[in-house]
Parts: structure tokens; sequence; C-alpha cells
């Protein structure tokens, strides 16, 4: 067997960058999870598919989650939360969406690299993860890289959701069994 010397650089980038991560700030965003009616997350291309991840498994834990911009997602509203990946915090469709959830009275939380762009400053919660983007540039202290830009704040945001998803899980009292009979099966 050869190991693959890519696959654990990215490993120990991403350690690395993970060591970075608020605690506090990801159990902030699981409190006001707790609270929420009905839960909405969004994203924007790779950042995107993490976020579907997550609102896939807020589902299987019995929550009442939504991917925004899915036919069947309906109006967001007062005792609703909107959680939004968004590395830039800039994305115009992601701005305009946290823009429209605070305007109805929901929540907002984000995960970004940027928490004081326009996303960032008008969350009620936010998860900061070392990043850099092309669209905005770099943000300081993160682990060297031989991804492209972007990949590591995708990746650990994917690692962020499911590691909520673990002590979202406890907190409720569910067990793989419980979360596996919510999994889809029109499959």
């Amino acid at each position: 067997m050869v190991i693959c010397n890519n696959l654990i650089s990215i490993i120990n980038e991403l350690a690395e960058d993970a060591k970075q991560v608020d605690g506090e700030a990801i159990v902030a965003v699981e409190e006001l999870i707790k609270k929420a009616d009905r839960i909405f997350v969004a994203g924007a291309g790779r950042s995107g598919y993490a976020a579907r991840g997550f609102a896939n498994r807020l589902m299987h834990l019995g929550y009442t989650s939504y991917f925004v911009g899915e036919p069947t997602t309906p109006s967001i509203q007062k005792g609703d939360i909107l959680i939004i990946g968004s590395g830039s915090g800039e994305t115009g469709s992601l701005v305009t969406m946290a823009e429209k959830a605070k305007k109805q009275g929901a929540v907002l939380a984000t995960l970004t690299i940027f928490p004081n762009n326009r996303i960032g400053s008008m969350a009620d919660a936010c998860i900061k993860i070392p990043g850099v983007t092309s669209k905005v540039g770099e943000a300081s202290g993160k682990a060297a890289s031989i991804q492209p830009k972007g990949n590591s704040f995708e990746q650990l945001s994917w690692l962020i959701y499911d590691s909520m998803i673990i002590d979202l899980k406890k907190a409720l009292g569910q067990t793989d069994d419980d979360m596996f009979s919510r999994h889809a099966n029109l499959e």
C-alpha cells in the first residue's frame, strides 16, 4: 500500500484549522437551533453542499429543516432560524436571504471566514472558520494549504456541521436507529 500524501496533508491542515474554531460559538448556534421552530440552511456552491448535508442530518434528528432554494421550502417566519455557510460573508444571494430572514424576525447564524462582513454583521451567532477565499482575500491564522482556495473552509464547515449533529443527537437522546427511521426510503 502507498500512502496518499495529499490526503494526509489535507487532514493535517484541517486539524490545525480546527484548533482555531471557538467551541463556545458552536454551542451558541446549537442553542439557537434548539429554540427554533424550524431550521433553514443555506449556502452557495460547494459551501451549499455542506449546508445541504447539515439540513439532511437535522431532519434525521427529527427537526423541521429545509435547504433554502428547494421548491418545497416554505417562507421563513419569526421563531425560525436561518443558518448560512459563506466563506466571504458577501455572496449576494446569501446576503439577500439574510436580510429577508431578519426582516421577518427570524434568527440568523453563520459559518464564515469574515464575521465582520455583511452576513456576519447581521448574525445573532457566528462561527469563525480560518480560511482563504478568492472573493475577499486571506484571513489570518490559516494553516498552509496545498488545496485550492475555499476548499478548507468548505471541508471544515462540513465537519463543524457534523460536530453539531453529534451534540444535538446527545441533547435529544436520539439513537442511530431513531435517526435511521427518518432516513429516505424512496431511494
